[in-house]
């Protein structure tokens, strides 16, 4: 399979590589803070060397994960104005980036293992939140073009500020703003609009109870035992971190609503988290009636998630998208 070819590491004789990520993935190692800080000064006074003499941030602050991405995405992704609503989402780039190049290829498996890249390539992005990470990182790497959704209107306004704010991005991701929280697809996709694949890291809890009750493990598990607010180190909204039913709900939920519109992408694809999930998720596909299943495996340290992704085009219709749109 053929990637782009001009991604480099950062690695240094120091870095030693993580497990599981992508080989395309750029923060395959051990963040490079030197790199880092000369790319952004601000991340400087964040830095300190830890127990084991590994200058490292203190993940459990939020200004601190913050402004992390703020340099990872100006030194690598070439955004120099990035910025978050307080107590947003604030994701960890590197699983975003796993996602993306997974996707690039899910497509290259159907066009003789190369990878579809420019503006002919249209991804769907299903809760884009208030930081644009997936459709930044998609258009930097690929050069695809996006359109982004999210059912929050400030969620909607902090993206396209981002986009915005940095030129490279004009004209090459949409945002829209879903204004049912009944649908998912309706409403967003319009007659005749094809997409390539859509993209969702959907609503893990199915609580604000279940979402609070992670987010002070999570902080335990970062070593702050004295957390009892409901801080996230990450941050996130209610829509973000939760919906009812959780992920296994909201996927089921997309799985029908995609059966509407078959031939408006060619695959559909979701984050899920609990390997427990799947089994439900499986059956309403084959409620739906999908042509194909594929089931993407990632790992992320000791973290293991995956991505199902399905299609409604039988052979012939997928050769003929592929003629079509990705020459």
């Amino acid at each position: 399979m053929k990637s782009k070819g001009n991604i480099k590491s950062t690695k240094s004789p120091n870095n030693s590589e993580k497990n599981g990520l992508h080989p395309r993935n750029p923060h395959r190692f051990r963040y490079d803070f030197e790199q880092l800080i000369s790319s952004s000064a601000e991340l400087s006074p964040y830095v300190f060397v830890n127990q084991y003499n590994n200058e490292t941030i203190d993940f459990a602050n939020p200004d601190a994960v913050k402004t992390l991405n703020k340099a990872i995405l100006k030194h690598f992704y070439a955004i120099n104005l990035w910025d978050i609503p307080k107590n947003y989402l604030c994701p960890p780039i590197p699983g975003r980036a796993d996602y993306i190049h997974y996707i690039a290829d899910l497509l290259a498996s159907c066009n003789n293992n190369l990878i579809p890249t420019g503006k002919s390539i249209k991804i769907l992005d299903i809760g884009i939140g208030a930081n644009c990470v997936y459709p930044i990182i998609g258009q930097k790497e690929y050069a695809w073009q996006f359109v982004g959704t999210d059912i929050d209107p400030i969620a909607i306004k902090s993206a396209k500020n981002i986009i915005d704010s940095n030129p490279i991005l004009a004209g090459k991701i949409e945002c829209r703003l879903q204004e049912s929280n009944n649908n998912i697809f309706k409403g967003i996709i319009i007659p005749n609009e094809a997409f390539d694949v859509s993209i969702c890291n959907p609503p893990f809890h199915s609580s604000l109870e279940e979402a609070t009750a992670g987010t002070q493990r999570k902080l335990r598990n970062l070593g702050n035992n004295n957390a009892k607010k409901p801080i996230l180190n990450f941050g996130g909204q209610n829509s973000e971190l939760w919906c009812e039913g959780g992920e296994e709900a909201f996927v089921c939920k997309m799985i029908r609503e995609s059966a509407t519109i078959p031939n408006q992408c060619f695959w559909f694809t979701s984050l899920i988290s609990k390997k427990e999930h799947l089994q439900s998720i499986y059956h309403a596909l084959r409620q739906a009636k999908a042509f194909s299943v594929r089931t993407i495996k990632m790992t992320q340290g000791q973290k293991n998630s995956r991505i199902v992704a399905w299609t409604f085009l039988n052979e012939t219709q997928q050769k003929e998208w592929q003629k079509r749109k990705w020459k």
